[in-house]
């Protein structure tokens, strides 16, 4: 609803030399240093960081001549998190979320996407891909790469893309007389529509397009979460996207709707709650990444304890349904060898709270390794940021956390992140 333009992100803007990373010469002494996930630890180890990039990675603890030394020796050190998944312009949903979205000012709006930005580089979480919102988070990945404020890493979508009364509809709920009111440019029913509307969000600047195939659980109408998109605009959709170079997300919580969006060469699926076998089949055929947002389901019970009447009927119903099923599309995807990449839907859930998603990957049949994996190197590459992000490597960029104690044995310990760079830059040091 709140239009949040750059102008608002402008008004609190920090001086641009505060926030730039640092240019120094740096060493780091990791007790335990995972600088590749997916491959074994190394104990005693150096990560040389110039210019915010890393240039070396040693074993031993060494230090080079005219070198600052982070002292990390007591401590598990390994690269900056990514979540493939959030929504950063809010931290409100139900009732509360859609007073918000009338009632408050598009400036207000602008510090509260700052605000969870924040909290989420705090968590440890040096990159994320923000899939949807009105627009204040192309501003703020623009005004954080700018060093104007701080914050992690964005890949952005602009707005989600759907058909009209899909998932991504506004005027859902909405007394008919306000919808003219209520943007809706996001929206497209058929297949010329539907390309028009993926080249308005390519003009927007968005580095990737997210869509739904499906109804959702926080859609303001009792359609259900099946299909909502015919097979010729999801092509025309993904179609689009790849001519110019973007990848494509999708909403997806029943099975006919994933099986649409991979037929189409869709690049990941997001939350694929009711997966069948035919969809991992189409998983391993094309290769698309699994998002399964698991901890949304923390933010519904947190909000529902508090107010039971948090969200409207027609919402709390399939709140209820999403709960009871959590994880079973995980367990099936994680034996058949589908990609697994690390996403949340923070917004929904907590931001802030990213990392609470390890530990139900971990319960519902990942290792802390692949769950560790999901977060590093192959949310980079789903990301298409490999040669940057993922793992600790000479050439890439200094995005390093560190915790105390062994999240290869207790994953849980990512919950209390204490330290945390990012290009270089510390933004968090409670050593």
């Amino acid at each position: 609803m709140r239009l949040i333009t750059t102008l608002a992100l402008l008004a609190f803007s920090t001086p641009a030399a505060a926030q730039r990373p640092e240019s120094g010469f740096t060493v780091i002494h990791a007790g335990t240093l995972l600088d590749r996930p997916g491959r074994a630890p190394r104990r005693n180890a150096s990560v040389i960081v110039r210019a915010g990039r890393i240039e070396a990675v040693q074993d031993g603890f060494v230090t080079p001549a005219g070198a600052a030394v982070i002292d990390l020796s007591n401590r598990f050190v390994l690269p900056g998190l990514i979540d493939s998944h959030v929504h950063l312009s809010s931290d409100r949903a139900g009732n509360e979320g859609l007073i918000a979205g009338f009632t408050e000012s598009a400036q207000l709006g602008a510090y509260e996407a700052l605000w969870n930005a924040g909290k989420t580089l705090n968590a440890g979480f040096t990159t994320v891909r923000n899939l949807g919102d009105d627009g204040a988070t192309l501003a703020l990945r623009d005004a954080i790469e700018r060093g104007w404020v701080e914050g992690p890493r964005i890949v952005d979508a602009g707005q989600s893309i759907s058909t009209t009364s899909g998932h991504m509809d506004s005027r859902l709920g909405i007394r008919d007389e306000l919808h003219d009111s209520i943007p809706h440019g996001n929206l497209c029913d058929g297949a010329d529509e539907c390309r028009k509307a993926v080249r308005r969000q390519i003009g927007r600047g968005a580095d990737v397009i997210k869509i739904a195939t499906t109804g959702g659980v926080n859609s303001r109408i009792g359609a259900g979460l099946g299909k909502q998109m015919f097979d010729d605009e999801a092509k025309a959709i993904v179609e689009t996207a790849h001519l110019y170079g973007k990848k494509v997300a999708v909403h997806a919580h029943g099975a006919d709707g994933v099986s649409v969006a991979l037929r189409a060469g869709a690049d990941s699926i997001e939350h694929g709650t009711l997966m069948d076998e035919e969809n991992i089949r189409l998983f391993k055929q094309s290769g698309a990444y699994y998002v399964p947002t698991l901890s949304t389901v923390n933010g519904y019970l947190e909000r529902i304890a508090a107010n039971p009447d948090a969200y409207p009927p027609d919402v709390r119903a399939k709140i209820d349904w999403r709960i009871g099923v959590t994880g079973k599309a995980l367990q099936k995807a994680v034996p058949a060898g589908v990609k697994i990449a690390f996403g949340t839907d923070a917004g929904v859930s907590k931001h802030g709270r990213n990392a609470d998603e390890f530990e139900l990957m971990v319960k519902h049949g990942m290792t802390p390794a692949a769950a560790i994996q999901a977060a590093t190197v192959n949310a980079a590459d789903l990301l298409g940021l490999s040669a940057e992000i993922g793992s600790l490597e000479p050439g890439k960029a200094a995005d390093i956390i560190a915790v105390a104690g062994d999240p290869l044995s207790d994953v849980t310990t990512l919950k209390r992140v204490g330290f945390v760079m990012r290009n270089g830059k510390i933004h968090k040091d409670e050593r």
